[in-house]
C-alpha cells in the first residue's frame, strides 16, 4: 500500500471539518490526520486529538493554547495567524474550512510550501485574490475547490478546454426566503434565515444563502478560480440542489455534476484529486423519479449578486471591502443588533468611503479589510 496522503484540517470543529474526518476515517488508510485547528472549542478540538492523535493543532488563543497544553502535554501546539501559516506548509493537503478572512492565512501558508489546498473557504480568493494570484504564479501549489458550487464546475471543465467555454452557470438554492415578498423580508428571525431549506451548515454560511451573499461571493471565487471574465459566469436558482453547477460550451452543449447535497463527495474529491475513490457519497437513484426546476434569481430583492458584479468591476480592492462589510453585517444580524433587510443597507452603505487600493502583501490586504470593517461597525451602530 501506497504512503497514506497526510492531511490538515482548518477548522476541524465546523461542519466541513467534521464532514473531513467522516471522509478520511472511510478512505481504508489512504488519508490520515496531520493537522487540525480551532478558534475556540477547546471541548470538540480536545475529542478530536484524543480520536486522531494528531502531529499539531493551532488553536486561536493563549488561554486556549494553555488549556490543550495541559490536556496533551506531548502534542504541539501552535496559535493564531502564524500557527495556520507555518502549519498550512507541512501537510501534503491543507483543507482550508476555516471561517471568514482568517483562512487567507492557510491558503498563503499552502502555497508557500507548495501543497494541495482543498479550499472550502471562498473568502482568501474573494479577500486575498490579487495576492493569491501572485503567489500562486510562483508556487507548485494546486487549489481545488470544496465549495459544492466550483467542486461541480472544476469537474465539468474537465470536459473540455478552456478556450471552448462560453460560460460558467453556477445554481443557488435560493434560500429558505426564495418565495418571500419585500415585506416579508422586514421581519424575518435569525431562526428563520438558519433554516436552509436543503443544506446543514454553519449559520455565517447559511445566513449569506438567504441574502445570496453566499452565491455573490462565489461568483467572485468562481473568477479567482477559472480565470475568466465575470460576464461569463452567471446564476441560476435550482431549489432542489441537485445540479451543483453547469459549464456551458461555445457549441451550446452544457455539461452538469449532479448528486445529493452532501458536501462529503466535492471533500473526498479534493482530497483524492485527481482520483476519484469509493465510498459513495451523493449517490442518485433515478427508479424513484427526479424532477429538476430552474428560475433567474430575483434580483431587485436578492442585491447580493449585483454587489459581486459591481465588486469585480471596480476591483482594486473592492471584493475584499465586500467581505468584511458582509461580514460584519451578518455578525451584527446573527447578534440580533439589525435585521434582515439591514445586512445590505450595511453592504451597500459601506462602500461609500471605498478608495482603490494596491496589495502587496498580507499586511495590505488586511490593512483594507480593518477600514471596511471599521466603516461596516459604524453603519451598524447607526441603524
Amino acid at each position: 500500500m501506497t504512503e497514506a496522503i497526510t492531511v490538515s484540517i482548518f477548522g476541524s470543529t465546523g461542519s466541513i471539518g467534521l464532514q473531513t474526518i467522516d471522509v478520511i476515517k472511510a478512505s481504508g488508510g489512504r488519508l490520515s490526520v496531520y493537522g487540525l485547528s480551532a478558534h475556540s472549542n477547546t471541548d470538540v478540538l480536545s475529542a478530536q486529538i484524543a480520536d486522531l492523535s494528531p502531529e499539531v493543532v493551532v488553536v486561536g488563543s493563549d488561554q486556549m493554547a494553555a488549556v490543550i497544553k495541559e490536556r496533551f502535554p506531548k502534542l504541539r501546539v501552535e496559535v493564531g495567524g502564524e500557527g495556520l501559516f507555518s502549519v498550512a506548509m507541512e501537510a501534503d493537503v491543507a483543507l482550508n474550512a476555516v471561517v471568514g478572512f482568517a483562512g487567507l492565512q492557510v491558503t498563503l501558508g499552502a502555497i508557500e510550501g507548495g501543497k494541495r489546498i482543498a479550499l472550502a473557504n471562498k473568502e482568501s480568493l474573494v479577500a486575498g485574490g490579487p495576492l493569491v494570484r501572485e503567489r500562486m504564479a510562483e508556487s507548485t501549489s494546486l487549489i481545488v475547490p470544496v465549495d459544492s458550487e466550483h467542486a461541480a464546475i472544476h469537474q465539468c471543465l474537465r470536459s473540455g478546454y478552456y478556450q471552448e467555454v462560453r460560460r460558467l452557470i453556477l445554481t443557488s438554492s435560493g434560500g429558505p426566503f426564495r418565495s418571500y415578498s419585500e415585506n416579508d423580508l422586514e421581519s424575518v428571525s435569525v431562526a428563520d434565515a438558519l433554516n436552509h431549506p436543503t443544506w446543514k451548515m454553519g449559520p455565517k454560511i447559511t445566513v449569506d444563502s438567504s441574502t445570496l451573499m453566499n452565491k455573490a461571493l462565489e461568483v467572485i471565487e468562481a473568477y479567482e478560480l477559472f480565470e475568466v471574465d465575470p460576464r461569463q459566469i452567471d446564476v441560476v436558482v435550482h431549489p432542489e440542489s441537485i445540479v451543483h453547477s453547469l459549464v456551458e460550451f461555445v457549441d451550446g452543449s452544457q455539461i452538469a455534476q449532479l448528486s445529493r447535497p452532501d458536501m462529503r463527495l466535492p471533500i473526498a474529491y479534493a482530497l483524492n484529486y485527481p482520483e476519484r475513490l469509493e465510498p459513495v457519497y451523493g449517490g442518485l437513484s433515478y427508479t424513484d423519479g427526479l424532477t429538476l426546476h430552474f428560475e433567474e434569481p430575483r434580483r431587485s430583492i436578492f442585491r447580493g449578486l449585483d454587489f459581486a458584479y459591481m465588486a469585480l468591476e471596480l476591483g482594486n480592492g473592492a471584493p475584499t471591502w465586500l467581505n468584511a462589510a458582509n461580514e460584519v453585517a451578518v455578525d451584527a444580524f446573527l447578534k440580533e443588533q439589525i435585521r434582515w433587510v439591514d445586512i445590505y443597507r450595511v453592504i451597500e452603505g459601506s462602500f461609500e468611503s471605498f478608495e482603490k487600493w494596491t496589495f502587496s502583501d498580507f499586511e495590505s490586504v488586511l490593512s483594507l479589510d480593518e477600514v471596511a470593517r471599521r466603516r461596516a461597525s459604524e453603519l451598524v451602530a447607526s441603524i
